[in-house]
């Protein structure tokens, strides 16, 4: 399985396409970063990718599986990325 690219490489990648220095798609990429956590808990969408969303867990019932005892977990919020429909489609391509 290929590696996963580092910000470095991406901030690389940004930077040749759009004929901008690596400092300057560093900087784009800390601010959409930086954009989503501010935002998130309204849902923060990044067309053609997908959208980040705040969601309520309820309390359950869970097990410990060291010890198989039964445990309490209590309410939550999680943060979920739910990915675009365009995104699945040109990764696994388009199912007929």
């Amino acid at each position: 399985m290929a590696k996963a690219l580092t910000k470095s490489q991406i901030a690389a990648a940004v930077a040749e396409k759009n004929s901008l220095t690596k400092k300057q798609a560093v900087e784009i990429l800390e601010q959409l970063a930086a954009l989503a956590y501010k935002h998130a808990k309204d849902s923060f969408t990044i067309p053609g990718l997908g959208k980040l969303v705040l969601v309520n867990r309820k309390a359950r019932v869970g097990r410990n599986p060291a010890t198989g005892e039964t445990i309490q977990i209590k309410a939550k919020k999680v943060v979920k990325f739910r990915v675009a429909k365009a995104a699945k489609d040109a990764i696994l391509g388009v199912k007929k």
